[in-house]
C-alpha cells in the first residue's frame, strides 16, 4: 500500500511517499481503508522529533515507525475476532495507528460511526484537535462566558471558538492578519490582531494554543478567579519545548485561586459525538502524494482552520 513515510527527523521535506506492507490486525483490532487523515501539531512533533523529550515515544535515534498521522475517516475494511462494535463496510472517523496511508489499524474505542451529514474530510479533522479544544474549554458553566482564545486560526483554535460560540460565550480570538476573516466565520465576537495590538482586557477563560507567553502575562489577563488552558508552546525550549511552561503552571497552581490547567488529551467516543453538531473548519485538502506541502504550511502558520489529506479511492 501507499503511505507517507520519514526515515529520518526533520522538516516536511523528509516526508515522501512509499510503499510499504499493509498493517495485520490484532483480534481487538479493525483495519481501516483510509479516505481522509487529519494535518495537525500532533503529526509535527511525530515528523521532527520535538521536543527532544517526544522521542522517548518515537524512536531514539531515528522514528520507530516509519508512517506519520493519527487521525482519520474511511470505511471498515476488516475487524478482528473479538471486535463487536464495528464489521466491514462501516464508514468511520477517530484516532488510529500510522493513519497517513490507504490502510491503517486502529482500536474500536477511539472511533465512531461518520454521521451522514460529515463529509470523510470534515470527519478527519475533528478528532485530535476537535477533542484537545473541547477539554481546553472544560465544560460549559449554564452561563455565557467571556473568553480568549490565543491561537484561534489553527487547528485547535479553530474548534475552541467554534465551541464557545456555540455555547453562547463571548469570544475574543487573537490572531494573525490573514486569518481575520477565518476567525470571524469561526464566531468570534471581538479579534485581536497580535501583529497590530496587545492583548487587553479581563476574562473568565483563557485558552493558550499559540506561543508561549509568560504565565504572569496571562493570569494578568484572567479574572481573580477564572480558568487559564495552556496548550502547545511551539516556542519552548529544544529539548521540553511547551512543557517548561506547563511545568510552571503545575507548580504555581496550588498558590492561587485562579484555576490553571494543561490538559492531556486522548480522543474518545464521547469527545467524537460533541464534536459532530459543530462545523468542521476545514480549509483545504490535499492528496496524500502532497502531504509535505500540507506540513510545510501548517509548520508556517499558513493554515486558518484544519488542512487534510485524502486518500484516491
Amino acid at each position: 500500500m501507499k503511505a507517507i513515510v520519514r526515515d529520518v527527523y526533520g522538516d516536511a521535506d523528509v516526508l515522501h511517499l512509499d510503499d510499504v506492507p499493509q498493517p495485520e490486525i490484532k483480534p481487538t483490532e479493525l483495519l481501516v481503508r483510509v479516505h481522509a487523515a487529519g494535518v495537525d501539531r500532533g503529526a509535527w512533533h511525530a515528523m521532527t522529533g520535538l521536543p527532544l523529550v517526544s522521542r522517548l515515544g518515537f524512536g531514539l535515534p531515528k522514528p520507530r515507525n516509519r508512517i506519520v498521522g493519527l487521525d482519520l475517516a474511511g470505511v471498515v475494511e476488516a475487524v478482528g475476532a473479538e471486535v463487536t462494535d464495528f464489521r466491514p463496510g462501516d464508514e468511520v472517523f477517530g484516532e488510529a495507528s500510522s493513519s497517513w496511508a490507504e490502510y491503517a489499524k486502529a482500536k474500536p474505542g477511539r472511533l465512531l460511526h461518520k454521521p451522514a451529514h460529515l463529509t470523510f474530510e470534515q470527519a478527519a479533522a475533528i478528532p485530535t484537535s476537535g477533542a484537545t479544544a473541547l477539554h481546553m474549554l472544560g465544560p460549559a458553566t449554564g452561563t455565557p462566558q467571556s473568553v480568549l482564545v490565543i491561537g484561534a486560526g489553527g487547528g485547535v483554535g479553530s474548534f475552541t471558538v467554534l465551541l464557545a460560540a456555540a455555547r453562547g460565550d463571548e469570544v475574543t480570538a487573537v490572531c494573525s492578519t490573514p486569518k481575520i476573516d477565518a476567525v470571524r466565520r469561526f464566531g468570534a465576537t471581538h479579534i485581536i490582531d497580535y501583529r497590530k495590538s496587545p492583548l487587553t482586557g479581563s476574562y473568565d477563560l483563557i485558552v493558550d494554543i499559540g506561543g508561549n507567553r509568560p504565565l504572569s502575562a496571562l493570569r494578568a489577563l484572567l479574572k481573580p478567579t477564572g480558568t487559564l488552558s495552556v496548550a502547545g508552546g511551539e516556542n519552548g525550549g529544544r529539548f521540553l519545548g511547551g512543557l517548561e511552561r506547563n511545568l510552571q503552571l503545575f507548580a504555581l497552581s496550588p498558590f492561587t485561586k485562579q484555576k490553571l490547567r494543561a490538559p492531556i488529551v486522548i480522543a474518545q467516543r464521547d469527545d467524537l459525538a460533541a464534536l459532530t453538531s459543530i462545523p468542521s473548519p476545514v480549509e483545504h485538502a490535499y492528496p496524500l502524494a502532497q502531504a509535505a506541502t500540507a506540513m510545510h504550511r501548517l509548520a508556517t502558520g499558513q493554515v486558518a482552520g484544519k488542512t487534510v489529506l485524502t486518500v484516491a479511492g
